[in-house]
């Protein structure tokens, strides 16, 4: 009998973006390997997959249905680790593992970014915190992916029986690296772009946390200083129209492309100069840390995601406020600085390959996984992995 592992989340996409690794490392190592998610995606590494109808919103009567749905999954199958992401998910697995880790059942909760931290809305704190707290009794591991959020849960006493700290879900270094220059310029004339051209990316979606009408008003101010400046947004969302509304009123709509949805991310952080970043809210952000990787210098807003991430003058600049006067400031200044870009995405480059590459967090996470038949309900262990 093989020994079997559960992956739950709201959505299958989350898997096939963030998690393929993790499911072919567990079967290299002999087990079966079985998901649960809204969504009917061919996952590779995956023996068994379970479409249940979880929704993002927490009051959506599907998720009654989809908690019954888990119930029974985790309990016919006699799970050794059931492994739950994302806000709901995380909830809905981990009430309905509760018999099943009375059979000794392993439940370990990644949290993407907790909803209540230093600076968070009261609201957030009322609501969240509460929940987490409650639901940390229920979990045999909860890993964080930041340091503030691995300090918060292990100063405010979560019951987890481990708090575990890694770096990310891990970048795949192959895939996203810079390129030469001659490469470099082939790629942009095929998407369109002047040799010339100072291009600042980001990939977000359009909403009122990822805040692009920042990066916009930022652009505006510097239109005059770097006529050949380009803001390329990857994503959509439901401010997508307001913010083209916004470039047009501002004068830069001609500055501004709005890509869509784009599955070739990789070649165009190849292309581009600076990666740009306006989220007012981030656990660890994955487009950072792809950008790094690809040898490019950052410009982020102050968050804790950002903050882990970006070292002031080392391989970018935070923004401490959230004022488009100072982020057109590094806007210009790397725009007209290419030695400057250049040493500071060598550097990222480096902090990516020594810390948050995929084959290093896989380590990190294999380390939590092998170790978990030897877990003890008596003890409160914290354990960070640097």
């Amino acid at each position: 009998m093989y020994n079997k592992v559960l992956f739950c989340a709201t959505e299958d996409d989350h898997f096939n973006a963030f998690h393929l690794p993790y499911f072919e490392w567990f079967k290299e190592q002999g087990w079966e390997v079985h998901v649960a998610a809204r969504g009917n995606m061919n996952l590779p590494f995956v023996d068994k997959k379970f479409d249940i109808p979880i929704e993002r919103s927490p009051l959506s009567w599907n998720n009654r249905r989809a908690y019954t749905n888990l119930k029974f999954i985790i309990e016919e199958n006699n799970y050794k680790v059931v492994h739950c992401h994302t806000p709901v998910g995380g909830v809905l697995t981990r009430l309905a593992a509760r018999q099943g880790r009375k059979k000794g059942t392993k439940v370990v909760y990644t949290a993407h970014g907790f909803h209540f931290y230093s600076g968070a809305p009261i609201v957030n704190w009322l609501l969240y915190y509460p929940i987490e707290k409650w639901l940390s009794k229920m979990t045999d591991c909860l890993v964080t992916i930041n340091l503030e959020d691995y300090q918060m849960a292990v100063k405010r006493r979560f019951k987890a029986d481990k708090i575990a700290h890694v770096h990310g879900v891990g970048v795949d270094i192959d895939r996203f690296h810079s390129v030469e220059e001659h490469r470099k310029m082939q790629l942009r004339e095929k998407l369109g772009y002047q040799p010339n051209d100072i291009l600042m990316f980001y990939a977000a979606e359009f909403n009122e946390n990822k805040n692009q009408r920042l990066l916009i008003e930022a652009l505006a101010l510097m239109k005059k200083n770097v006529a050949h400046a380009r803001l390329v947004l990857a994503g959509e969302g439901i401010l997508q129209e307001e913010c083209k509304k916004l470039a047009s009123q501002l004068g830069v709509c001609d500055m501004v492309d709005f890509l869509g949805y784009r599955k070739d991310i990789d070649d165009l952080l190849k292309i581009s100069d600076i990666a740009v970043a306006s989220s007012k809210r981030e656990g660890l952000p994955v487009n950072i840390m792809e950008a790094m990787a690809a040898s490019l210098p950052i410009i982020a807003l102050d968050n804790r995601g950002h903050r882990e991430l970006v070292i002031n003058n080392r391989n970018g600049f935070i923004i401490e406020e959230e004022n488009a006067e100072s982020f057109s400031n590094k806007m210009k200044l790397l725009a007209s600085e290419p030695v400057i870009r250049s040493i500071l995405g060598s550097n990222g480059r480096k902090m990516v390959q020594q810390t948050y590459s995929t084959i290093k967090v896989v380590s990190e996470m294999s380390l939590l996984y092998t170790s978990q038949m030897e877990w003890r309900r008596e003890g409160h262990n914290r354990w960070a992995i640097r």
